[in-house]
């Protein structure tokens, strides 16, 4: 009976003893049971006492490594909650929080022309909440943004059918897009000169039906003051495979509580859209936009010509030297005047999606506040939907050889 992991010297039943017990047993089987019980003991506590040291040891070494890291990350801004948390990143006044739920934006603060600081995107409270979330608040969504018509592709002779989750037709990558899913947290730098976030997920071949694995990035930084650049990079790990990632946010520059943006002036840097059916699925043309009530080529009010759609905008604008690719190019400008806060976005993607929040109806937000249609728009950069069912369009085929990467630049100031 001697411990593997010790040396003999260190056994728990030691030679003298083995050897006692058997002289005195073939001589007095009472003596020698007094001398057995006796050392019997003695090893019994002295086990006990050394297990007991080491668990206070493990104990107060797993205490230790908790304490550090809450400390860690409640000075980084990190609040855990399971697995999803909250983080923030900071520059003077310039405040944007996360969730590594969806790799969303939960707030962004920002000044106005008084400098009063409002929190400008329409969101909620709790975590819990943006995991009920129908309305995309905020996140990444993909692997493919937009629509799929049919909810079915062919790529490479192959016919994939995918979720359907609006109708017929596959909306934002599904019913379990990568806006409902845990993006693992793979860098963080709360503050300093260049505040960051990275966030990584890794999409299974067959995920919602899409082929092929695929690795996932996306890059928060504050690279200026009221300045965010968002960085998405996606890699096909085995299998070539559509990929259109679009950042959803909601802005209402006035504050997410100050009511609807139809006052706010927009430009939109796109003469054309993707002419779309009755369930908003393009049918492959591009029309030119000056003259009808998609014509943002120069700064209007959002609400000027509204009431002549069916419920507001949901359109795709194909950007004016959308070829480049690999240069940022302007998307579009939000002026509010009211607050006089402005943005500016520019992309490297073909696309923006115009979308005026029209199915928002009694959505209880932040503090309570209860959001309707035309709170807030949405700006989402993106290449063309149902691009993979139209040859026309830019592709979306991301390959092994072939990666994807998405950059938007926000751009906030006051006039």
């Amino acid at each position: 009976l001697f411990s593997k992991s010790k040396p003999a010297s260190t056994c728990l039943f030691p030679a003298r003893w083995v050897c006692q017990f058997y002289y005195f047993y073939s001589s007095s089987p009472s003596i020698s049971m007094l001398l057995f019980i006796r050392p019997v003991k003695q090893i019994w506590r002295r086990a006990r006492f050394l297990h007991s040291l080491a668990n206070m040891a493990k104990f107060f070494l797993a205490l230790f490594c908790v304490v550090a890291l809450a400390v860690f990350g409640f000075a980084n801004g990190y609040e855990k909650k399971g697995e999803i948390g909250i983080f923030e990143l900071k520059r003077g006044d310039f405040s944007v929080k996360f969730t590594n739920w969806g790799a969303t934006i939960v707030s962004l603060l920002v000044p106005d022309k008084h400098g009063k600081l409002d929190d400008v995107v329409l969101g909620y409270d709790s975590i819990q909440e943006y995991q009920n979330d129908t309305a995309y608040f905020g996140s990444i969504v993909g692997r493919v943004a937009n629509r799929i018509g049919g909810a079915k592709f062919t790529l490479d002779g192959v016919l994939y059918k995918l979720i359907a989750n609006e109708g017929n037709n596959t909306l934002h990558g599904g019913t379990r897009g990568f806006s409902d899913v845990v993006w693992k947290v793979t860098k963080y730098q709360k503050d300093g000169s260049s505040p960051q976030i990275v966030f990584s997920y890794r999409s299974f071949d067959g995920e919602e039906g899409f082929p092929g694995d695929l690795l996932v990035t996306a890059t928060y930084t504050l690279i200026a003051n009221n300045q965010l650049k968002l960085t998405m990079h996606a890699k096909a790990l085995n299998k070539p495979t559509p990929v259109n990632l679009a950042q959803h946010t909601y802005w209402n520059l006035g504050g997410h509580n100050s009511g609807d943006i139809l006052s706010n002036h927009l430009q939109i840097f796109g003469s054309r859209i993707t002419v779309v059916d009755h369930n908003l699925i393009p049918t492959g043309k591009l029309e030119p936009v000056k003259g009808t009530p998609f014509d943002f080529l120069k700064p209007r009010m959002v609400g000027s010509r509204i009431n002549k759609l069916p419920k507001g905008y949901d359109i795709n604008y194909a950007l004016d030297d959308g070829t480049r690719e690999h240069k940022l190019k302007k998307a579009a400008v939000v002026h509010d005047k009211k607050s006089g806060r402005m943005l500016e976005l520019s992309t490297n993607v073909p696309g923006v999606q115009l979308y005026t929040g029209n199915y928002i109806k009694d959505v209880k937000g932040k503090g309570g506040f209860v959001y309707q249609a035309h709170a807030a728009l949405c700006l989402e950069t993106q290449g063309f939907p149902d691009a993979v069912n139209h040859h026309n369009f830019p592709s979306t085929i991301v390959t092994p050889k072939k990666p994807y990467k998405h950059i938007m630049l926000f751009k906030f100031s006051t006039k």
